[in-house]
């Protein structure tokens, strides 16, 4: 029973990062993991120093 609800939990929080990535890409952002993502132009420089 404990496996199952674990699963249900590792399920949810798949589908949670998935919708996070779709809704991202359907609003433009390019580097969804860049805090200017919605500004780049395209290459994302994120991690440049």
């Amino acid at each position: 029973m404990i496996n199952v609800m674990i699963l249900f939990v590792i399920l949810a929080l798949v589908a949670l990062a998935c919708g996070s990535v779709i809704r991202a890409k359907k609003k433009g952002q390019t580097c969804i993991g860049c805090p200017n993502a919605g500004k780049c132009g395209g290459k994302c420089h994120c991690n440049d120093s």
